[in-house]
């Protein structure tokens, strides 16, 4: 998933925020996986401005689904 992300994060970086944070070697990661009651890596959680969740992609995804729910949010 690194490669898909990678490429995302360069496409969309003036619209989303991406923050890549690994829930196994991380407390805080872990505790904001437990916060939201994450049981899959990878999981992608999609916020809004206001910090409410948006959308959940859990599991390797496409680089296309990825892009549609990115492409969601913008609008």
């Amino acid at each position: 998933m690194a490669p898909v992300v990678d490429r995302l994060k360069t496409e969309y970086e003036s619209v989303v925020d991406f923050r890549i944070i690994n829930v196994d070697s991380d407390p805080e990661g872990a505790e904001l996986a437990d916060g939201f009651g994450l049981q899959f890596v990878p999981s992608f959680i999609f916020l809004g401005r206001d910090g409410s969740q948006q959308d959940l992609l859990v599991g390797e995804v496409s680089e296309d689904q990825m892009r549609a729910t990115l492409d969601a949010l913008k609008q």
